[in-house]
């Protein structure tokens, strides 16, 4: 028979939650869901505003620069371009984490340094796009894009974009910063001390789902 917990003894003073997941894994999951409820908002406000409004910029044509290339539309190639190079550090972020399964701390250092250089190269992507959307006359409360149907816009396509663009690279700049961490953390050799490596586990949760939001904000920016 299963032995009883001593009187007193709290549930979560094994690091364990009543479901039988670790405890920081548990908290880390509610904060992805409350986060997730933001930028459900965030989307949601954006859709209704967009299918209620009988213009709307159209992305090819608002999307269409590359960096160093000019007098050459290429709509949507660059942020297919950031989108590969985010959902590969994804790749490089579950390999961090079976590494880290293996006990391989040199394994978990080398995918952590990818995945940190792919979110650094997304985010200077982003800065870039933002840079040249800026240098075109669009910002918030500005909208320099005519509609599809060459009527004038509003401001609510750019009031939109940037604002759901920017928090969502707010959140992978603070993936970025807390990879960093990690990676300093398993240089140091402190998961190996504690034998295991429940932390890159924590933080890969945490990437995967911003990496997983970018996918519905790049189909209602870029695609729609």
């Amino acid at each position: 028979m299963a032995q009883m917990a001593p009187a007193g003894t709290k549930w979560w003073s094994g690091g364990k939650s009543p479901f039988n997941v670790e405890y920081g894994k548990l908290m880390m999951w509610y904060f992805l869901m409350s986060d997730a409820f933001t930028f459900g908002a965030f989307l949601i406000s954006y859709g209704s505003i967009r299918f209620a409004t009988n213009g709307w910029p159209d992305p090819n044509e608002v999307f269409k620069a590359f960096p160093f290339i000019h007098g050459v539309n290429l709509p949507l190639v660059f942020v297919s371009l950031m989108t590969f190079i985010l959902i590969a550090s994804s790749v490089t972020m579950v390999l961090a984490v079976a590494a880290g399964h293996n006990n391989d701390q040199k394994g978990v250092t080398k995918y952590m340094i990818l995945t940190i250089i792919g979110g650094l190269m997304f985010l200077g992507c982003q800065a870039w796009e933002w840079t040249h959307l800026h240098g075109e006359g669009a910002w918030w409360g500005r909208n320099p894009f005519v509609n599809a149907d060459g009527t004038v816009a509003t401001t609510n396509f750019t009031n939109f974009f940037f604002t759901i663009t920017g928090f969502h690279g707010f959140h992978v700049f603070s993936g970025v910063i807390i990879n960093i961490i990690m990676l300093i953390k398993n240089l140091r050799g402190d998961f190996a001390k504690r034998g295991h490596y429940l932390m890159i586990e924590k933080a890969g949760l945490y990437w995967h789902f911003v990496d997983l939001v970018w996918v519905f904000v790049f189909t209602c920016f870029y695609l729609l």
